[in-house]
């Protein structure tokens, strides 16, 4: 490994079962032999069955250790998931707004997989307007798109609309991920400035998991870190969601954890 590996700083929360959040981000900075960095931005006791309790970081502490991370060891991406309030998100588009040259990923968490809230409408409304601008790549999923932007989308053609629509605020790239259609392909869509473009695979026929959306965006902004073009760093980090919920964990009594002790798959995948 190189003296000086990519950085990668991951602002969100703790996941105390250790299959989404921060706990899924490092492990997947570390499959791609990428250093990784936190803000953590809240706790949260939780299990494979749900979130039992959230308990969030003072605002101030958050702004704090997104600071002194960036000033110190510097950052080569970032990526930003659960914020849980608009405290937290002023305090990480004060400290970001200086710092457009890196490129950040942002996974718009709204809710866990159990149903858990974890960002009200007023908080939202300030992250598109305010975080969505400075991302490189928005990561909705298809409830999250249409919550973002109050339109339908039930097809290609509703998707590409409602990405449009997130894209007019300022952010420059969204990938809308196409996990919660009920078809027999995964279908990802990216609209950015050079268009559309569709990845899609067969779905896989799994026990229900936990964590894949944090672990989609941390694998792509990983990718970033290592200067990779936006459309390889998807391919390549589709594949390592894949083969982690083809291996996924038989473990605890709700939804699996991802398997994060993986190889990196090919670019090509």
């Amino acid at each position: 490994m190189k003296d000086k590996p990519a950085r990668l700083l991951i602002i969100g929360g703790s996941d105390s079962g250790g299959g989404a959040g921060i706990q899924a981000d490092i492990k997947t900075a570390t499959a791609f032999g990428v250093y990784a960095m936190t803000a953590v931005t809240a706790v949260t006791v939780q299990d494979t069955v749900r979130v039992h309790s959230i308990h969030p970081v003072p605002a101030s502490v958050i702004r704090d250790q997104i600071t002194c991370v960036l000033e110190d060891i510097g950052a080569d991406a970032i990526k930003i998931g659960m914020l849980g309030s608009r405290e937290v998100v002023e305090a990480a588009a004060d400290v970001l707004a200086g710092r457009t040259s890196i490129p950040i990923v942002l996974d718009p968490v709204l809710a866990s997989t159990s149903g858990a809230l974890f960002l009200n409408a007023d908080a939202i409304d300030l992250m598109t307007t305010r975080l969505f601008p400075l991302a490189v790549l928005v990561t909705p999923n298809l409830p999250e798109l249409e919550q973002l932007s109050a339109l339908h989308a039930a097809d290609d053609a509703e998707i590409i609309i409602a990405a449009g629509r997130l894209r007019a605020g300022g952010t420059r790239a969204v990938l809308v991920k196409g996990g919660h259609a009920e078809c027999a392909n995964v279908r990802d869509i990216l609209v950015s400035d050079d268009g559309t473009q569709i990845f899609e695979a067969s779905r896989i026929e799994t026990h229900p998991a936990h964590g894949t959306g944090c672990t989609l965006s941390t694998a792509i902004a990983c990718a970033l870190a290592r200067h990779m073009s936006l459309s390889d760093a998807i391919r390549q980090a589709r594949g390592f969601v894949r083969s982690a919920l083809e291996t996924s964990l038989h473990l605890g009594a709700g939804y699996r954890p991802l398997n994060h002790m993986l190889n990196i798959p090919d670019a090509g995948i």
